[in-house]
């Protein structure tokens, strides 16, 4: 998902989570949102990857197994992984599913209703307090609660202990900007969300020194004041403090047919060139800013920033000519041309180099939402100003998301590569 923290700094706004960018249809359908070398494969009904029990690899689901729970029927085109949490030095420990993969944003976030098998420790704030976050989407959605530490296991990775928030819409007095913020994992569509993006940690240097970050809090009973944080405090990337395999992440997942499918299945790997099973092979480096996390899509004639965003739930960019936004009652912030659409945009790194071709469909959000499937690969919808590639432009593709300043086969993050 992608942020939306409009009167933050430029690069507490480059730096802060973020998640999914586009409307919500009539129907209820909203947005937010390896195994190396293995092959996607369209089934018809379900998509599905050869995968591997390796250590370093979770598995994914897009509507399938992992999003188990009330709330698996929220949304469409929503990947899910699952994620254990302990108390802090002991072996109690929860496997949460219904986590929503995320590379548009940083930091591990599960409601405190979904934790109800470990006891977590509050972190404290520079003032004595607690420290709280809140945290903004695109779509519009916040996150409030309090920063807790826990032991946290991806796939068959060791535990890493670190920080993490615990969302808790009724935790002290929240900021107006988290009056809204989502009350439970129904209101969000999720259990909890897992930030893999380019960044090491959801706020960084611009949340060290100044107390108005629009982020960190610190709240004593019921009140709750602007705060600063020092990064070892700050909700961090959990691949960035694994012992090994923390440079990034390879997102795979399969071909899905253009009218749609019940479930696809994938994997998250943990590394990037750290293993024989993610050495990267074929995939072209595109260079990321390393402030904002974005690169460059030239459509339409017209140059935009943008992302790859797992937790956005389509492919958001502007409305034009070869496809205007839907006239139809409640689903105008989707397209919904007669016939499918067969476009192209030309992807380039931050600087302009390298670049390369990207095609795409899009295809009646109306016809999608009126059918039985919930993956759908020709999902867009209109977004200003910017170019939103969500979770259509992953399947049928190995996806390499490079940590900023971490080294590996494909160069120095942040960077794409797929």
């Amino acid at each position: 998902m992608k942020s939306s923290n409009v009167g933050m700094t430029l690069l507490v706004m480059a730096l802060v989570a973020g998640c999914g960018s586009g409307g919500s249809s009539g129907t209820g359908s909203t947005t937010t949102g390896t195994t190396s070398g293995t092959t996607g494969t369209s089934t018809g009904t379900t998509g599905t990857t050869t995968g591997t029990t390796a250590s370093n690899v979770l598995a994914v689901t897009v509507n399938g197994s992992l999003c188990s729970g009330s709330t698996s029927g929220s949304y469409v085109n929503k990947p899910c992984v699952s994620v254990t949490i302990c108390t802090p030095g002991t072996s109690t420990c929860q496997t949460v599913s219904d986590i929503l993969l995320d590379t548009g944003s940083y930091g591990l976030r599960i409601f405190s209703t979904a934790l109800t098998g470990v006891s977590l420790t509050q972190v404290a704030s520079a003032g004595g307090g607690s420290l709280a976050e809140c945290v903004q989407f695109g779509d519009g959605s916040a996150l409030w609660g309090p920063v807790m530490t826990a032991d946290v296991v991806l796939g068959g990775e060791s535990s890493v202990q670190m920080p993490i928030q615990v969302i808790n819409a009724g935790f002290g007095s929240p900021p107006q900007t988290c009056r809204s913020a989502d009350a439970s994992p129904t209101a969000a569509g999720f259990n909890g969300i897992l930030g893999v993006g380019l960044f090491a940690r959801d706020c960084g240097a611009g949340c060290v020194d100044a107390a108005d970050n629009g982020m960190y809090y610190s709240c004593s009973g019921s009140s709750c004041t602007a705060t600063a944080a020092e990064l070892a405090k700050q909700v961090p990337n959990p691949v960035a403090l694994l012992p090994l395999d923390n440079n990034g992440v390879i997102v795979q997942l399969p071909t899905v047919a253009t009218n749609g499918a019940a479930s696809a299945a994938g994997s998250l790997t943990l590394g990037i060139g750290t293993r024989s099973n993610n050495i990267p092979s074929s995939v072209t480096t595109y260079p990321a800013d390393a402030s904002t996390a974005e690169f460059l899509t030239t459509y339409n004639g017209t140059t935009y920033a943008s992302f790859l965003d797992t937790g956005s739930n389509g492919l958001y960019f502007p409305a034009t000519s070869l496809v205007s936004a839907c006239t139809v009652s409640g689903y105008s912030a989707w397209f919904c041309p007669a016939t499918t659409k067969s476009l192209s945009a030309v992807n380039a790194g931050y600087n302009g180099s390298p670049f390369g071709t990207i095609d795409f469909t899009i295809g009646s959000a109306v016809t999608m939402f009126n059918s039985s499937y919930m993956v759908f690969p020709a999902l867009g919808g209109a977004m200003s100003g910017g170019f939103d590639w969500g979770l259509p432009f992953f399947l049928g593709r190995n996806v390499y998301v490079g940590i900023d300043g971490t080294g590996s086969p494909l160069g120095t993050g942040p960077y794409w590569a797929y």
